[in-house]
């Protein structure tokens, strides 16, 4: 008789995706370990938790002696690679992970994959302001090189003034200058690669923001026909060529007559891919665990309509919980985290049996989280 190996992972981060993974990890009879300074962490109730700085030699010690690592964010400093390097498999690797966090070399590593973005000039110096505008066709998104997310860092501007002056609010940190897309809608998809390069891609997904975060995502996407197909496409090519191990998700603008532009990538699970928990089939958090650690692995398309609304918090409101549980088909998952305006607090997936119908309740279940 052939017992199932009981893998530990290790994950670097221990907010709410790393408590997602776990979370997913467990039922496979894998057991996760995250290395998180913040004592409160939410994966904290679901994994053993080493409360300690990212950087910090024994909680890395403790890592090191896991099957694997994987992580919940980009920005992990660049100590706690090297002190895992040689000791432990991080998927994503550093190589990955310094393309992903700087957008720059993120947008010069896309289309040296054969994928498409805006066109775009670097700014790093006063001298690089002239004439960048005219290059990108007039109007555009200044957006600093590293750390900005949820719509952080960036400015949008129509001249030549409002860049120099975007540039200064920006602190004259090093950014990169993106032309503005006239996009239909944006779209998301997830793909994944096992150390033995089997691949595997989640479902494409609709998604709209508010205030510069991701508010709604649904499941099937309103795209025309070969969208999908062409997203998988480039999504592999960017696997492949960047030697992807692990889970990558690349959000798109798809232009009209679905034409796609890779906007942003993340090497990790995503907002957009957490309606994939309760549409049936896998998770895209399985579908991580399972390719960092090699498991099988297939594709993770949910297998009826769904949708996700995020909770953020909004300055004296909350969402009315008692009408959300009533509503038909939705699931409420919470981060355990304090209030505060502009985080993200949870999310609710919404799962329905045709898309009318999700639709319609979609519909009201935003009028019940502000």
């Amino acid at each position: 008789m052939t017992t199932r190996p009981s893998p530990t992972l290790g994950i670097l981060g221990g907010g709410q995706l790393a408590q997602m993974l776990a979370l997913a990890a467990l039922p496979l009879g894998v057991k996760v370990r995250v290395l998180e300074p913040d004592p409160q962490a939410p994966a904290r109730l679901c994994a053993e938790h080493l409360q300690a700085p990212y950087t910090d030699p024994v909680g890395l010690d403790a890592l090191a002696e896991c099957d694997a690592v994987t992580l919940e964010f980009e920005n992990v400093p660049v100590g706690a690679l090297d002190a895992l390097r040689g000791r432990v498999p991080v998927r994503p690797g550093a190589e990955l992970l310094a393309r992903s966090k700087h957008r720059a070399r993120e947008k010069h590593a896309l289309r040296e994959a054969g994928a498409q973005t805006a066109p775009f000039v670097e700014i790093a110096a006063p001298s690089d302001l002239e004439g960048a505008l005219e290059r990108v066709g007039g109007r555009g998104i200044l957006k600093t090189s590293e750390l900005g997310y949820d719509g952080k860092g960036q400015v949008r501007v129509a001249s030549q003034e409002e860049l120099g002056r975007g540039w200064a609010e920006l602190g004259q940190v090093p950014c990169i200058l993106e032309g503005f897309v006239a996009f239909e809608r944006e779209v998301s998809l997830a793909v994944a690669r096992t150390p033995d390069g089997r691949v595997a891609f989640g479902p494409l997904v609709e998604n709209v923001h508010r205030n510069g975060i991701l508010r709604t995502s649904v499941y099937p996407a309103h795209s025309p026909d070969g969208t999908e197909a062409r997203a998988r496409e480039m999504a592999r090519a960017v696997a492949e060529g960047w030697g992807l191990e692990g889970l990558l998700t690349l959000e798109f603008f798809q232009l009209p007559g679905g034409e796609l532009l890779v906007n942003e990538v993340a090497p990790r699970v995503h907002n957009s891919g957490h309606l994939t928990q309760d549409g049936g089939g896998v998770s895209q958090f399985e579908a991580q665990v399972r390719a960092v650690l090699g498991l099988p692995l297939t594709d993770w398309s949910p297998l009826l309509p769904c949708a996700m609304v995020n909770d953020v918090g909004v300055e004296g409101a909350t969402p009315d919980w008692a009408a959300v549980d009533t509503l038909p088909g939705t699931r409420v998952h919470l981060y355990h985290k304090a209030h505060r305006p502009g985080r993200k607090l949870g999310h609710v997936n919404l799962v329905a049996p045709d898309e009318p119908t999700l639709r319609e309740r979609l519909r009201q279940l935003e009028l019940l989280i502000p």
